[in-house]
């Protein structure tokens, strides 16, 4: 399986290429800076330069022919404002939607998060508040679309050890997850079409990843 990863120097990006490339999947990891390709190299995937702010559509479906699926792992990070939480986001979560119609890549996945469909809790920044409308409205856009899409909303991320237990759900109670629990979910559901169509909150639990994926597709 060919998998075309935006954000592809993320954290959970690159996990999720080496989840791949141990399969023998061919992950492409596209990327803004080329000064990272050698960590995509090492994480076992093919680094493409291509800045989503930037970019074009067609610029974009480029990288994605012949491709089997595309995922949106992404983010503006901690400490942007919130207009580029605004342009990375929404808008390159968007943009990669319409590369792939354009491409013909039906499959795809849109890394967000727990807690969109909620106000910020008391005491939450303005940045948070634009990340969470941001994501929100990627999804909106994605879930209109005639594509094979699946919305993954993780809980709070750590970089803890992989338990390979989860809780995964159209609604779960608030926690934590790991980031390679997320990867490895991610790769379950590449493999796993009948979770198209489907938003998905995922933290840590006490079921294995493959009868958690294997239960949300057949709800």
């Amino acid at each position: 399986m060919r998998v075309v990863i935006a954000g592809g120097h993320g954290k959970i990006a690159r996990l999720l290429e080496r989840e791949l490339a141990g399969r023998g999947d061919t992950p492409v990891g596209l990327i803004r800076n080329l000064d990272h390709a050698a960590a995509l190299r090492a994480a076992g995937a093919q680094p493409v330069a291509c800045d989503l702010e930037r970019a074009g559509v067609d610029d974009v479906a480029a990288h994605l022919h012949g491709a089997d699926a595309a995922v949106f792992a992404a983010g503006a990070g901690p400490g942007s404002g919130a207009a580029r939480k605004d342009t990375v986001d929404r808008a390159a979560a968007v943009l990669l939607a319409d590369a792939a119609q354009a491409a013909g890549v039906r499959r795809y996945l849109l890394v967000s998060s727990m807690g969109v469909d909620q106000p910020p809790g008391p005491g939450s920044d303005d940045g948070w508040a634009a990340y969470l409308a941001a994501k929100k409205a990627a999804e909106d856009d994605v879930r209109g679309r005639d594509l094979d899409w699946t919305v993954l909303r993780p809980g709070r991320l750590t970089d803890d050890p992989p338990t390979g237990r989860i809780a995964l759900a159209p609604h779960v109670e608030p926690g934590a997850v790991t980031r390679t629990d997320v990867a490895r979910v991610l790769v379950a559901l590449l493999y796993h079409p009948g979770t198209t169509g489907t938003v998905l909150e995922l933290v840590g639990g006490e079921t294995p990843i493959a009868d958690a994926v294997a239960a949300a597709e057949s709800r």
